[in-house]
């Protein structure tokens, strides 16, 4: 966390700089940083913004939420000059974004969806550069330099790689180089992305110290709790603007349809997938041994009161989320069947465990990436794998797979010795890599194809998996398409048949829905849990922690030690404290991950 002295310094340095331009403090604060009006951009037949019109304040975090292909990273573009819209008229801290261009690049800092940065450079060395690039002179802002690595914490890592950086160190980075020439509106698209609960609550709170000295900040987010804690909201859906105003308007009007089906226990994917198909439900997740669900406007509860007396369990109305609400506005969720799963038959393994692993270990050098880390993984089960970046998540997912040979301990995958039988295990697994892995110089077409050969499948069963894998994930429209060329949705999409084209009794899924918007997560989720219903073991890593709460069991590795490892509600009710009596699940991952680290430090 910033300290208050590292966040006072930055923000004298930056009123200082704004008191030197033409416009006075004051009047920046009254005027609004970022005015759009009417505006329109087209690719060719896409029209990516119909329209639109808004205001962004000094001062204030806005968020621009909206689901893939809503228009956000074109709007954002917009905003710093790279793209020029086709009808209407934008202007940034008094600049239009088309005539003054230069004066935007100084005005705005722009940190990109994707990560911007050299990563063969140090930490310094991208700082360097990003100054020279602002026409800075890098070796004479060694003050500001200083007060940047202060308030995101990378002072001890200035030599560091930025290559070797978890992937909240590198944000903050990003942050730091965006921050260079003390810009009055900050864009940041999608900063959240891939980054832990741990080091998004730093960024949220070095966010809210520049807001609170004046700046304008607005961040692009899939997140829709970071978007609820904005003060102002941007709902975009398919290039139009369907809500501007506090996130607490829009879930305002969701009273009295959130309901909560209590304690379900081991049936509540089955009665969340009973309850996604009810006509007055409009939305639902699974929420620890709960179903939470939301009623469509105008709906009654008595379908859902008839569901809980079905399943013997308690109906209780719950305070609406502004997620509830968003997904409400786009229309509802996808609905509760898995086309996909309805199609396999049960799986037989013939024995309980389908996963275990025991004092496993990888050493990389000096390194340790996991350390000594034992579980067993029931068939069936949906089993949550989580920590902050560089925990040894990943490390783990790939000796399980067979794609990483341990330093020491064993694994086991469907009965198959992972020392011996590598080969074997991987012919009964599916893997979705947390980076996009296929073939970007093939097409979708060709990569299902390749797929389906890589596991064996011939004749008629090649061509019917194909084409199931196309129908179940409306990949029809892209065949021809390169995956460089999908929208983040299709690509995971497809990233995900590829890894069930064998329809394979284990699934691992490592980060499959990062950076995808969250009727599409919902999406992935409705098979997730048809597969699991059917018999298949899934294990995941997810930095979404509503996500975690669809998870038989969660295992937290912190240091590459295994911290916890129980369900997602005995995990809450570890981080229960007067100041927080009913903790989420990022709660109680920031309090397992902290108490972690006072202990080592204490027996240190």
């Amino acid at each position: 966390m910033p300290n208050q002295a590292s966040a006072r310094a930055w923000g004298n340095v930056k009123m200082q700089a704004n008191a030197a331009t033409p416009t006075s403090a004051s009047a920046d604060v009254a005027a609004a940083a970022v005015v759009i009006e009417d505006v329109d951009k087209h690719f060719g037949d896409v029209k990516a913004l119909r329209g639109l019109s808004a205001r962004i304040h000094y001062g204030r975090l806005t968020g621009l939420v909206g689901p893939d292909g809503a228009g956000k990273t074109t709007l954002m573009r917009i905003l710093t000059g790279l793209l020029v819209p086709n009808a209407g008229h934008v202007t940034l801290a008094g600049y239009d974004v088309v005539k003054d261009n230069d004066a935007i690049h100084v005005a705005s800092g722009y940190m990109p969806q994707r990560f911007g940065l050299y990563e063969d450079l140090s930490v310094m060395e991208n700082m360097r550069l990003y100054a020279q690039l602002r026409g800075m002179d890098a070796y004479r802002n060694a003050d500001l330099f200083a007060e940047l690595l202060d308030f995101t914490r990378l002072g001890p890592f200035t030599k560091r790689l930025a290559g070797k950086l978890s992937g909240g160190m590198k944000q903050k980075l990003g942050l730091a180089c965006a921050l260079m020439a003390r810009p009055k509106v900050l864009l940041l698209d999608e900063p959240g992305v891939g980054v832990d609960p741990v080091s998004r609550q730093d960024l949220w709170r070095m966010v809210q110290a520049l807001t609170d000295e004046g700046m304008a900040v607005v961040w692009s987010t899939a997140y829709l709790d970071e978007a609820e804690r904005c003060e102002s909201v941007l709902l975009l859906n398919q290039g139009q603007l369907l809500f501007d105003g506090p996130p607490q308007q829009l879930t305002a009007q969701l009273e009295g349809r959130s309901f909560r089906l209590e304690d379900v226990g081991a049936e509540r994917r089955a009665v969340l997938t009973q309850a996604l198909d009810l006509p007055s439900v409009s939305d639902g997740v699974i929420q620890g041994a709960g179903v939470r669900v939301v009623l469509r406007e105008g709906a009654d509860a008595e379908q859902l009161q008839a569901l809980s007396d079905q399943a013997q369990v308690r109906l209780a109305q719950v305070p609406a989320r502004f997620e509830d609400a968003f997904i409400d506005l786009l229309g509802g969720g996808p609905g509760g069947t898995s086309t996909l799963a309805e199609r396999l038959p049960p799986v037989e393994l013939g024995f309980d465990i389908a996963v275990s692993c025991r004092n496993l270990t990888k050493r990389f050098g000096e390194f340790t990436a996991t350390d000594n880390v034992s579980f067993e993984v029931q068939k069936g089960e949906i089993f949550g794998l989580l920590g902050p970046n560089g925990a040894g998540k990943s490390t783990t997912f790939k000796m399980l797979c067979g794609l990483l040979k341990p330093t020491a301990g064993e694994a086991h995958v469907v009965g198959h010795d992972l020392r011996r039988a590598t080969g074997a295990a991987k012919s009964r697994l599916g893997y979705m890599a947390q980076k996009f892995s296929l073939y970007g110089l093939l097409s979708v077409q060709q990569n299902l194809e390749f797929s389906a050969g890589v596991y064996g499948l011939e004749g008629n069963t090649r061509r019917e998996r194909i084409a199931e894998m196309i129908e179940t994930f409306d990949l029809g429209d892209w065949l021809s398409a390169t995956p460089d060329s999908l929208p983040l949705g299709h690509k995971q999409r497809l990233a995900l048949a590829c890894s069930l084209m064998h329809r394979p009794p284990v699934l691992f899924l490592d980060e499959p829905t990062s950076g995808v918007d969250p009727i599409t997560r919902r999406e992935f989720w409705t098979h997730i849990n048809g597969l699991a219903r059917k018999g298949v073991t899934i294990m995941v890593t997810t930095h979404f922690m509503d996500e975690a709460e669809y998870c038989d069991r969660v295992a937290m590795l912190s240091r590459a030690q295994l911290i916890a490892l129980d369900t997602p509600d005995a995990l809450k009710r570890s981080a229960v404290s007067p100041e927080r009596p009913d903790p989420t699940m990022e709660d109680a991952f920031i309090h397992l991950v902290e108490s972690s680290d006072r202990e080592l430090e204490a027996a240190t």
